[in-house]
């Protein structure tokens, strides 16, 4: 298998605050151990969101199971559809940016 650097358009505090989400989370679960530390997780996450990198792929690069890659991402999407508006707010804030 060959591999290459690759390079995601987000600043690094797009990695750091998905990053401290999912260190609070773990900390909020008393999650013991896991298998990559919080900003390798937040760094795959964001590898599929943005780059549209499948799991397997994901997996090999960060050296998890395939299934492992699976949970880690639906886990982060989890805390970040937390974090946006109910479809109520998001239609005020969508009409007062409205001409």
């Amino acid at each position: 298998m060959l591999s290459y650097p690759a390079a995601i358009p987000l600043s690094n505090h797009t990695l750091i605050r998905l990053a401290d989400l999912i260190r609070a989370e773990r900390t909020r679960r008393r999650s013991r151990w896991r298998r990559l530390e919080p900003g390798r997780q937040a760094l795959l996450v964001l590898a599929h969101l943005r780059n549209g990198d499948i799991h397997a792929r994901l997996a090999v690069g960060f050296g998890i199971s395939h299934s492992t890659a699976w949970r880690y991402v639906r886990e982060a999407v989890d805390l970040l559809a937390g974090l946006a508006d109910d479809l109520r707010a998001a239609g005020e804030r969508a009409a007062r940016l409205a001409y």
